[in-house]
């Protein structure tokens, strides 16, 4: 490993092999290095700090949540299914996520509560795939709605109660499945989709 370049994947599946190992309140830059064969400086030459490293890692995790969703987003053809497939995926890789890796899912959750820009940023970007597929819908006249990206930003909160890990403790309650579907119909609902 030592004879490979340094880049700043390298340091960052390091980090993430040493908060697997060592959990989020003991890995440290010295674990990364010590596993590279560098010395901790060397790590700080591409992550000025402990926190930059922390939430280079937060946000590596939470991209490879978020680009399936952004190929959803970027499909064309019927909205109502695409957006319904995009929530279910959503909620499905966090509710995947932790009842598979329980403990791993746990420490990015902590290193992701540390690392608000970061969450934030990714909130944002996944309200905006939202809109997306919200103003395709519109423009293809399966939604009726004013403000497209507004009404993104408000089906992702509507839906936080299925994808954000705060919420955890939820996802085995044997009518969370019962919630999603009524939370599915008023969101249809809002977006001006007739019942049948």
């Amino acid at each position: 490993m030592a004879d490979a370049p340094l880049t700043p994947d390298r340091i960052l599946e390091a980090a993430e092999e040493a908060l697997r190992r060592y959990g989020p309140a003991k890995a440290n830059v010295v674990d990364v290095a010590r596993a590279l064969n560098v010395s901790h400086g060397t790590v700080y030459r591409h992550f000025p700090s402990k926190a930059a490293l922390r939430n280079a890692v937060a946000e590596r995790w939470l991209a490879r949540l978020s680009e399936p969703l952004a190929v959803i987003a970027a499909e064309r053809g019927p909205a109502q299914p695409r957006l319904r497939r995009w929530l279910d995926a959503l909620c499905d890789a966090k509710q995947s996520r932790a009842r598979d890796e329980p403990e791993l899912f746990t420490t990015y959750y902590h290193l992701a509560l540390e690392a608000d820009e970061v969450v934030q940023a990714h909130v944002n970007a996944l309200a905006a795939q939202l809109g997306e597929i919200i103003a395709d819908g519109v423009g293809r006249g399966d939604f009726t709605v004013g403000d497209p990206f507004r009404m993104g930003r408000a089906v992702f909160d509507a839906t936080s109660r299925f994808h954000n890990p705060a919420h955890i403790a939820e996802w085995n309650d044997p009518d969370i499945k019962a919630a999603y579907e009524g939370v599915w119909l008023l969101i249809l609902s809002g977006l001006g989709v007739p019942q049948r």
